[in-house]
């Protein structure tokens, strides 16, 4: 039996979302600091710069997370890599090298809780199961953990063009299956914009989309049916999402800077290499 105290109740701490076995708690100062690092502390906080966590419930159900996550755990909790044989490593390797994840993540299991290491991005708590039996696709780096009845997928484009010209990458991180995934997101989620789609189609100019239902096609096509047309609007080639499904997108480019992001110019330029937070 364990007790843990001035955690989730201490008063600098806010309990920001729970769903399934995961809480997301927010600290909303951060005291340990120096004179020197006090100004920026203070104003990051007043911008909403602060320090996000999950905690997860084993009791409710195991749990994968992203390598080197872990921060700390208590209680009887067992760690395995979920790895069942040469043959598992050399296909999790393959999935890792692809979607820039790590090859291998450590499955948790047990009657405990475990912590996950702070982070300056927002946390979602996604409802994998409502994005249908296809599941849903996720940007590259954006998986921090998800429990037991997730299981992870690699997809590939449709075609090469979506992969070269959308600088989205050949493949991405598809999750499908009736749990809770926790996502990694450069911006909050009462900011993300939520387009269903009814045999339709998506066109937006940058790779802005986060998260899209696995269904749906993805292409990169001119903006106009002819070059000139496209060079004349000044918009050129655009990503796609074509079919029956949902898509979560970014209202501006993850840059640096508000300033850099709602400026047009500069957002297109950043937003295939960018973070918000840096790498």
């Amino acid at each position: 039996m364990f007790t843990i105290s001035n955690f989730t109740e201490n008063d600098d701490v806010q309990m920001l979302d729970a769903l399934g076995a995961f809480q997301v708690i927010e600290w909303k100062r951060d005291l340990s600091v120096t004179p020197e690092s006090s100004v920026v502390a203070y104003f990051s906080s007043e911008m909403n710069v602060r320090r996000r966590q999950v905690i997860c419930d084993l009791s409710q159900a195991p749990v994968t997370i992203q390598a080197g996550a872990m921060q700390w755990m208590v209680g009887d909790v067992e760690q395995t890599t979920g790895v069942t044989g040469v043959g598992d490593f050399l296909g999790k390797a393959i999935k890792g090298a692809v979607t820039k994840e790590t090859a291998v993540k450590p499955e948790y299991v047990g009657e405990g809780c475990l912590v996950l290491e702070p982070t300056y991005k927002y946390i979602i708590l996604a409802d994998v199961g409502k994005w249908g039996s296809a599941g849903m696709t996720i940007e590259d780096g954006m998986f921090l953990a998800c429990d037991a009845n997730v299981k992870s997928n690699v997809v590939a484009r449709k075609n090469l063009s979506s992969a070269v010209l959308g600088g989205e990458g050949l493949f991405n991180l598809s999750l499908q299956g009736n749990g809770v995934a926790a996502l990694e997101s450069n911006v909050p989620e009462d900011e993300l914009i939520e387009v269903i789609l009814e045999n339709d189609e998506l066109k937006i100019d940058g790779n802005l989309a986060v998260c899209w239902s696995s269904n749906l096609e993805f292409t990169v096509e001119r903006s106009t049916k002819t070059l000139v047309g496209s060079a004349v609007s000044g918009e050129g080639l655009v990503n796609v999402y074509r079919g029956t499904g949902r898509v979560l997108m970014c209202p501006v480019a993850p840059t640096t800077s508000l300033f850099e992001s709602t400026n047009t110019m500069t957002a297109k330029a950043a937003a295939k290499s960018s973070n918000t937070f840096g790498k």
